[in-house]
């Protein structure tokens, strides 16, 4: 099952206002004493953050901009490979900037005549039921910090580039944001814990790691797949199983290692209509109905 926090480095906020963002023994930053605090004040400056008031902007340094242009200019190659047209359409129409890291309110800007999402900006990991269920609102909290420049094209965590890249490009899809507005009103419908991860376990093997027959070839369209350099090109090499929204809640899986199963859709038209009817009607029962149980075998 989902275990979100293995994804983030916690962040905590002393009594005196300090906050400090606690990276693993082997992420690329953790002996980088510069880059250390700069992920301490991006988080702290998000911290502070109040809804209704001006997004953070960030001044980005010269190897945080050089990391966004590098792995801009690589992942843009693997998707016209890999991604699926419905990405690649809606990345063409948001058009995001290659030279330099967009601030939030300027993603906002670009996904606005599109389908009006907004950016809001997280310090780390966002609680889902906030996170989720802000998509009701066509908002998405995004994380600002960018992976460590010496490794441009990996990160152990969710950065602006997984955040951009990968969510923006997708949410820039008139279909896929209303799937993400759908699953925001499911969330507000659910209390129990349980309906709610499951939910979680579905929009993983879906708006993050989903993947969709186009002709004789797989191609992806989840955003985890869309911003990681590395899996988008050991996709294809996955077991792949038919998109199955029972089996997607209740498979165990580590989220820490490329993904050895996927959910392949047979068309976007699929993914739309069987992902939207199961977060319209989803409740706090579904997951009883759908044969949920704790160890289910992958």
């Amino acid at each position: 099952m989902f275990t979100e926090a293995q994804l983030y480095s916690p962040v905590t906020r002393e009594r005196d206002g300090d906050v400090t963002v606690h990276l693993s023994a082997d992420h690329p930053g953790v002996d980088d004493s510069d880059y250390r605090a700069r992920r301490n004040a991006i988080a702290a400056m998000a911290l502070d953050y109040q809804p209704g008031s001006p997004v953070p902007r960030i001044d980005y340094t010269d190897d945080e901009q050089r990391v966004w242009r590098i792995a801009s200019a690589e992942l843009a190659r693997k998707h016209e490979i890999y991604a699926c047209g419905e990405v690649r359409e809606a990345a063409a129409a948001l058009d995001l900037p290659r030279d330099h890291i967009p601030q939030l309110d300027e993603v906002s800007r670009l996904l606005a005549p599109l389908t009006g999402f907004s950016y809001v900006p997280a310090a780390g990991l966002v609680p889902l039921r906030e996170f989720f269920g802000s998509f009701a609102e066509r908002t998405f909290h995004s994380t600002q910090y960018i992976r460590h420049h010496s490794a441009p094209l990996y990160t152990p965590e969710p950065d602006a580039i997984h955040e951009i890249i990968g969510h923006a490009n997708q949410i820039a899809s008139p279909k896929f944001a209303a799937l993400y507005e759908t699953v925001g009103a499911a969330v507000a419908r659910l209390e129990t814990e349980t309906a709610l991860n499951f939910l979680a376990d579905v929009f993983w093997f879906s708006m993050e790691f989903g993947v969709v027959r186009e002709g004789d070839e797989i191609r992806c369209y989840g955003a985890g797949l869309l911003s990681s350099f590395g899996e988008i090109d050991e996709f294809r090499h996955a077991r792949l199983r038919p998109l199955d929204v029972a089996a997607m809640g209740t498979i165990d899986y580590d989220i820490t290692h490329y993904q050895p199963v996927l959910f392949c859709a047979d068309s976007v038209a699929q993914i739309v209509g069987v992902l939207g009817e199961f977060f319209a009607t989803m409740d706090d029962e579904t997951p009883a109905r759908l044969g949920h149980h704790p160890h289910a075998v992958s």
